[in-house]
């Protein structure tokens, strides 16, 4: 049995498809099949179960996949282990779509300009998608919002943004001094898909205030979510982070009278598998700037009047 059927065999259990796995890998579908073909005359049985146009595992196929994980992960660690220089490597970062275009540039330049040897390798997708990920040793580190369940991860908080409410410039609360909850009661939210935390975290938010804000649109894009919100489809809250990246002037901000709409973004990592100079030096970086993000504004210098005779 060899390490490459291995890693083919995950990736075919992976995609659920032999063609995309195929293209995942950069090889042809034929040889794939082969590679396949050889593990299951070795084990004496299917590890697949065959359909028109996707497989599914097998009994066999469901308890290969535990040992492959865990023998590909051990070889993993022990090269990383015994390579580890504190600089060079790579690190892996998972993040969920409303933090990575977001906070990750400004956090990968920083570290980069003081490890360049080192490779940063950024997947984006769902938090569950990213805990599942990083509990199998797929991804190094994973940045979500909390509250999540990880059994298995250990998890640290980051810091806490405000989420601000984002309407139309014609809006009637645009211009309104202060705006309460109950204020945004009347109006329709656009919000993003459910496979999306911050839905749930507004949502929830509500809810706690006896208010079920009614969801007339939902996407899956947070820019998707502030177009249809300056074409008056809606309103909705949006991050901090990503309403410093809006440039805009077709939809306002505002903050909400306390308690204000947050989250919690934090930094989640397998402590079982082997942890690197590297990724402790990345998960320190991000605490960095995480207390840059939570320090307060420094305060304005006022210069004083000459005294006059």
């Amino acid at each position: 049995m060899e390490l490459d059927q291995l890693r083919y065999f995950l990736q075919v259990a992976r995609r659920g498809n032999f063609t995309r796995a195929a293209e995942d890998l950069n090889i042809s579908q034929p040889a794939l099949s082969r590679s396949i073909q050889r593990l299951e005359e070795e084990l004496g049985q299917p590890v697949f179960e065959r359909k028109t146009r996707s497989v599914s595992l097998t009994d066999a196929g469901t308890l290969l996949q535990g040992r492959a994980q865990q023998v590909l992960s051990i070889l993993e660690d022990t090269k990383a282990e015994i390579t580890d220089d504190g600089e060079s490597g790579r690190v892996r970062v998972g993040a969920i779509p409303t933090i990575a275009p977001y906070f990750l540039p400004e956090v990968l330049g920083r570290f980069s300009a003081a490890h360049p040897r080192a490779t940063i390798i950024v997947q984006e997708n769902t938090t569950d998608l990213l805990l599942k990920a990083c509990t199998q040793g797929e991804i190094d580190l994973a940045i979500v919002a909390l509250p999540i369940q990880a059994k298995y991860l250990e998890l640290e908080e980051l810091f806490e943004e405000e989420l601000l409410l984002v309407l139309p410039l014609d809006h009637p609360l645009a211009d309104k001094p202060k705006i309460r909850l109950c204020d945004v009661e009347p109006f329709p939210f656009v919000l993003l898909d459910e496979a999306h935390c911050l839905s749930d975290t507004i949502v929830s938010f509500c809810r706690q205030r006896s208010f079920q804000p009614v969801a007339v649109e939902r996407t899956s894009q947070l820019t998707m979510v502030q177009e249809l919100v300056s074409l008056s489809h809606g309103v909705s809250m949006i991050p901090e982070m990503a309403r410093c990246r809006d440039q805009s002037d077709r939809r306002v901000y505002r903050s909400l009278c306390r308690p204000k709409p947050t989250r919690t973004i934090a930094v989640a990592w397998n402590p079982y598998r082997f942890q690197s100079r590297l990724l402790k030096a990345f998960r320190t970086h991000l605490h960095r700037d995480a207390a840059r993000r939570n320090a307060p504004p420094p305060t304005p210098i006022i210069p004083k009047k000459p005294i006059t005779s």
